[in-house]
């Protein structure tokens, strides 16, 4: 486990819209462009091997693709060559970060110098959700479900402890990049299940799809 104070203050980002990635969670990503070849191999050699997803941030009037202020770092964990070449990786989350400036330059994928602070607890154990009404949140969800036509281990889904099913569902389901940033940046467990829920909702509601689903 990667202590406070072996966090980089510079580290490598991939901004990738609408792949969220959570304290305590696992993301797999599938790695082919050469930049991010580059940016892969270049966190290999680190003692932290971290990589921080961060969401673009379109801005209007102004050239290129900024940046989210807020984004998770993840340790690479897992990591297989292809036989063209490309790398499959899974990144374990370990914790979120603010983005302070960009690095310009010197790399082909993009840098920046970042802060840790007020993420604290991002590098404690699991975290619990004591307000986490279990059979409510799966009767909406299944709902959600049904109406996407979505399959689901329902067994698994009852016994994971609140951590894992909450952010899991955070970092799989298809919302918008700026409704998965409000994920991220929630503060706790409960804010983030509360943000979930508002979310699962909205679509059951008709939210920005053509058609209502309830």
């Amino acid at each position: 486990m990667i202590k406070a104070g072996e966090l980089p203050d510079t580290i490598a980002v991939f901004p990738l819209p609408g792949a969220l990635l959570l304290p305590r969670a696992r993301l797999p990503l599938h790695i082919f462009e050469p930049r991010y070849l580059q940016m892969l191999e270049d966190a290999l050699k680190t003692p932290t091997r971290l990589i921080g997803m961060v969401q673009p941030n379109e801005v209007p009037g102004r050239a290129g693709t900024g940046l989210h202020t807020i984004g998770c770092a993840g340790r690479i964990t897992q990591f297989s060559e292809t036989e063209d070449g490309r790398y499959l990786i899974t990144l374990g989350g370990v914790s979120r970060f603010r983005v302070l400036k960009e690095i310009e330059g010197f790399t082909p994928y993009r840098r920046c110098d970042v802060r840790w602070d007020g993420f604290d607890r991002d590098l404690g154990p699991d975290e619990k959700d004591p307000a986490f009404s279990r059979p409510v949140f799966l009767e909406l969800l299944e709902r959600y479900f049904d109406a996407r036509e979505l399959s689901a281990d329902w067994d698994t889904l009852k016994e994971a402890d609140d951590e894992l099913l909450i952010n899991s569902l955070s970092m799989m389901l298809d919302f918008d990049p700026e409704d998965k940033q409000a994920l991220l940046e929630a503060p706790s467990l409960s804010t983030r299940r509360e943000t979930l829920v508002t979310l699962i909702e909205y679509r059951l509601r008709g939210g920005s799809e053509t058609e209502m689903m309830q």
